[in-house]
């Protein structure tokens, strides 16, 4: 017999949320070197409404980014991959999680302080109106000493 917790993994859900939101990760003894092209976030999310998961980073010098591809599936918990060197990408306002200036085609992706994702839609509650699930984050990256 399965049980919740083999059909709904432990996620991060943005339901109940007021306002857009972002979740990210970090190694405290190192950065992340994104610049390699082989170097990508795997993640498992589920999604609602129009709400969708792009990439956020927080560079070395405090700077945010979110990147132009959006993952998102309103049936079912999805696996997918997004290559850092295929994105665009736009500023971040983190107090706020939302973008702000132009889109840039290239940053410094060579230090890394943190890599989540954000949800650039306030949620809408319970149901299908819009959230979005993140049940887990893979990184594939080199380290860099701080």
């Amino acid at each position: 017999m399965r049980g919740q917790s083999d059909v709904y993994p432990m996620n991060l859900w943005t339901g109940t949320t007021t306002s857009p939101s972002a979740a990210t990760l970090r190694d405290r003894t190192s950065y992340v070197d994104l610049s390699d092209p082989l170097a990508k976030i795997r993640w498992v999310v589920r999604t609602s409404g129009f709400h969708q998961v792009r990439p956020v980073v927080k560079l070395a010098d405090g700077t945010m980014y979110v990147g132009d591809r959006a993952d998102g599936s309103t049936r079912d918990w999805i696996v997918s991959e997004i290559n850092f060197a295929d994105l665009k990408w736009l500023k971040m306002d983190p107090a706020k999680s939302v973008t702000t200036g132009n889109i840039v085609d290239k940053i410094d992706l060579s230090k890394v302080d943190e890599v989540g994702f954000v949800d650039l839609m306030p949620g809408s509650g319970h149901g299908a109106g819009g959230w979005v699930d993140v049940a887990q984050i893979e990184l594939y990256a080199n380290k860099v000493a701080r």
